[in-house]
């Protein structure tokens, strides 16, 4: 039992004291915690602390994902640019620090704009406030949100040629397979039918490569999982224990993926609100997915949202590959 038992839990907030956004997050921690295994929304990794942390993960020399993409970056973006066309909106899902935006960004013909979107508002406004020191001829409109939900885009100063969706990293891998496919066609219906999708996926590789990527020596990444806890502790007035979990990061073979895990080191009960939930030592909270694809596979995650790629860059190792995703002849015709 965590201090203060159930009569501490009774003078913590509960759901009806929340203003909307904690609600939903209120909604949504409840649910995951109810499930067998246990699980908590990915998507609250991302606050201010834990943008951060994610910031130096991708400092970190296990972590190949970063290093390929900028390589692909640096090589490609110019054709990449090409291929996108003058005058397009450049809309980006979960921009965090857009550090491989500004790429994109320098070598981009007149574009009409540029629309960061993440759930972290201050930090998302602080690098937009950058971005536009930075790229003063780029209309930068940050839209405070989450991106799996339906969001309404800004209208920029100017009409645009098209919209390209860019979602880059591999976060497309952190969702179940049919969420993944319902986001794509979240992603198609924003882009519209002229419209395109730049997206970045992980491929499939050696597990040890995996396990060093996922359980730095650092312990940045475990840092940065636990941080998950204490952003729910903060908004929700929960009371996890940071101390009582720690963090794992399996591969799972049949499923082609990295599972994040939260381990009870011990029993134990936390409250949300006024709910409790009792943990088991060894009990696991899930707390991210990150899928490795084939290209086939890919190819048909894809194909479920109505969309195929029209051109694709790698790096020289072949660890990680960028498409450009367009809706396809069969779907439109």
């Amino acid at each position: 039992m965590t201090p203060g038992g159930e009569a501490g839990a009774d003078r913590r907030p509960g759901r009806e004291q929340l203003d909307d956004v904690a609600r939903l997050m209120f909604d949504e921690v409840v649910a995951g915690l109810s499930t067998r295994p246990r699980r908590l929304p990915s998507k609250y990794f991302y606050d201010e602390a834990g943008s951060k942390l994610f910031d130096e993960i991708t400092e970190l020399d296990e972590y190949y994902l970063t290093g390929a993409e900028t390589e692909i970056m640096e090589a490609h973006a110019p054709d990449m640019a090409r291929a996108i066309g003058p005058d397009a909106l450049l809309v980006e899902f979960g921009s965090g620090s857009s550090v491989k935006t500004r790429s994109l960004l320098d070598h981009l013909r007149s574009p009409a704009g540029y629309v960061p979107i993440d759930i972290s508002g201050d930090y998302l406004h602080e690098v937009a406030e950058r971005l536009r020191r930075q790229h003063p001829g780029v209309p930068v409109l940050p839209v405070d949100a989450d991106f799996t939900r339906p969001l309404r885009l800004p209208t920029p100063p100017r009409e645009p040629s098209r919209r390209v969706v860019y979602f880059p990293g591999s976060t497309i891998g952190n969702f179940p397979t049919l969420e993944s496919a319902r986001l794509l066609a979240r992603m198609r219906t924003l882009a519209g039918r002229d419209g395109a999708v730049l997206i970045g996926f992980d491929l499939l590789k050696s597990r040890a490569r995996l396990h060093a990527a996922y359980n730095d020596t650092a312990g940045v990444t475990a840092r940065f999982n636990l941080n998950l806890l204490a952003h729910v502790n903060r908004v929700l007035g929960a009371d996890f224990d940071l101390d009582g979990f720690e963090h794992r990061a399996p591969f799972d073979e049949d499923r082609s993926r990295i599972e994040m895990h939260l381990v009870s080191r011990m029993p134990q009960t936390v409250h949300v609100g006024r709910r409790a939930f009792h943990f088991e030592k060894g009990e696991v909270i899930v707390t991210e997915y990150s899928h490795k694809y084939t290209p086939e596979a890919f190819a048909e995650l894809a194909a479920t949202a109505g969309l195929e790629a029209v051109t694709e860059w790698r790096d020289s190792e072949g660890l990680f590959c960028v498409q450009l995703l367009e809706a396809s002849a069969a779907r439109d015709a």
